[in-house]
């Protein structure tokens, strides 16, 4: 009998990262898996160790701190992939799981594997047999799950499962799958497994986005039986996304009665906290017509929407926003707050501070309070989240100073410290630049002083909170000709200076990350 019990595993560290441009330090994926802790996901997916050292960290350190959901590694049907995702998950002892997988798909069989079917079984019963010596919550995909022959997938689903895996999960690996297909392939292995049935394994369903029936599969893949949906933040992922976590929680919540009572326990009033804390730490914004966590999605601009509205909300509204989060306000600090009131609410919005920490906030938190009359949560949010997203640096921005109109040429001056170790006096280096604007120019001289040469993809700017004196945040993505996108984050109520701490941040990022970069020509 099919229970009613959906297990949420997010993917939003691990999937969602993947998308260019999104990748985070070990700062950032601790302070989203503090939030997904607090969404009470049941697995948070928190990366793949064996590809970096980095990963490897970061789902150790996540596997170390984070109590509650079950913390999950991927890896290929590899031994090293799977002894470093055992090794890394150890920390979260019986919470552990290992993500293998290996593609099945004819495709993938003829052109990226080159093997046959029985090899195909055969390697994945190893990997799944491997993991089991290192946990007993064992997931297994057959990668292009959805465009594998539907017999082949049946066996190759009751090898792993004899072989100890407790989910298997189908991926949509390229979203190629429509939901009535989707569904009744689902439903075929629901019939046809019987470990399925009785409970001892656990179907789980991964679509992506490219023709924008993810949710729609997913929700139709429960329907036909499926009992774990694997989603990210704002549906955030590789291509065009994966399925989006909000959307998925809440059609269930919303149309219970379609989903004849299907329920998860995620907290639902932690949605929107989530969705935008996933967005500034990955560098994507979320449009503002986005399902659930949009700008507009509860607002109403027609007469008539706002008329039925304000004499019974469910007249336009099929949820309540503050169900997700929204409408929750709290009573703003100002430049005479104290450092206890600061503490007090950094604690309140859920941040972890070490003593430093709350020093570096604290003194641009005075530093913004002299420039505006409120500091409201999202502004202190940002605060936070720019320390978080900040590393070693090479460089410091001292000093900047803009002159531009339209009947001058823009120009900018800017005085830069070359960061040393402790006993080292940190050495003070000036430049001015001209550009297309100020930002562009204040851009300009700091790749002089810097000698980089980044060149700029994307560029958003948002303001933070309400009023004229609201704090500016801006994201910068930055190639810097070695084939990456590196985000850059910055926060000020001067965008100017927000654009050039920014791209300042991501020019430090590249220097942390290539500690010996070609000595670039400066721009002329």
């Amino acid at each position: 009998m099919k229970n009613n019990r959906i297990i949420i595993f997010d993917t939003t560290l691990r999937d969602g990262e993947q998308c260019p441009g999104a990748s985070m330090n070990l700062r950032e994926k601790l302070e989203v898996a503090r939030q997904l802790a607090r969404l009470k996901v049941d697995v948070i997916e928190a990366g793949f160790p064996v590809i970096s050292d980095g990963d490897f960290a970061s789902v150790q350190a996540i596997a170390k701190e984070i109590k509650g959901p079950v913390i999950a590694g991927l890896a290929r049907c590899v031994p090293k992939d799977i002894d470093a995702a055992g090794e890394a998950i150890k920390p979260a002892g019986k919470r552990g799981r290992i993500h293998v997988f290996l593609a099945t798909s004819k495709i993938h069989r003829e052109f990226k594997l080159g093997k046959a079917r029985d090899e195909i079984i055969r390697l994945a019963v190893e990997g799944v047999k491997r993991a089991k010596s290192y946990v007993d919550n064992v997931e297994f995909s057959p990668e292009d799950g959805s465009r594998t022959e539907p017999d082949f997938l049946i066996q190759v689903c009751k090898a792993a499962i004899a072989a100890g895996a407790t989910t298997i999960n189908v991926p949509d690996t390229v979203g190629w799958a429509v939901p009535e297909q989707y569904a009744a392939l689902i439903g075929r292995l629901y019939e046809e497994v019987r470990e399925f049935q009785s409970g001892q394994a656990v179907i789980s369903v991964h679509c992506h986005n490219d023709l924008g029936l993810a949710v729609a599969n997913s929700l139709a893949a429960v329907r036909a039986g499926a009992r774990q949906v694997e989603c990210t933040v704002n549906g955030i992922g590789e291509r065009a996304g994966n399925a989006a976590l909000e959307e998925i929680v809440m059609a269930l919540k919303t149309r219970g009665d379609f989903f004849s009572g299907l329920d998860c326990g995620v907290n639902t009033r932690e949605i929107v906290k989530s969705s935008r804390l996933v967005s500034r730490m990955s560098g994507l914004l979320v449009q503002r017509s986005k399902a659930i966590v949009g700008e507009n999605a509860f607002a109403h601009a027609s007469g008539i929407h706002q008329d039925g509205i304000l004499k019974k909300r469910e007249t336009y509204e099929i949820m309540d926003p503050q169900e997700v989060g929204w409408g929750q306000t709290d009573l703003p600090l100002t430049k005479h707050s104290g450092r206890a009131a600061v503490i007090a609410r950094l604690k309140h919005l859920g941040f972890k501070m070490t003593e430093s920490d709350v020093n570096a906030i604290f003194a641009r938190f005075k530093e913004v309070g002299d420039k505006k009359k409120f500091v409201y949560d999202d502004d202190l949010t940002a605060l936070v989240e720019g320390h978080i997203t900040e590393v070693q640096e090479t460089w410091s921005l001292d000093y900047l100073s803009v002159t531009s109109g339209n009947q001058t040429v823009p120009t900018a001056t800017v005085r830069l410290k070359k960061c040393g170790d402790s006993k080292t006096t940190a050495e003070v280096l000036q430049d001015a630049g001209i550009g297309d604007g100020p930002v562009d120019a204040s851009l300009k001289a700091i790749d002089r002083l810097t000698r980089t040469r980044g060149k700029l993809i994307d560029y958003s700017l948002r303001a933070v909170s309400e009023g004229k004196d609201a704090l500016g945040e801006v994201t910068v993505k930055v190639d810097f000709g070695n084939g990456a996108l590196i985000t850059g984050k910055g926060a000020s109520t001067d965008v100017i200076e927000a654009s050039a701490r920014a791209y300042l941040n991501a020019v430090n990022r590249f220097l942390c990350s290539n500690p010996n970069p070609p000595d670039n020509e400066p721009h002329p």
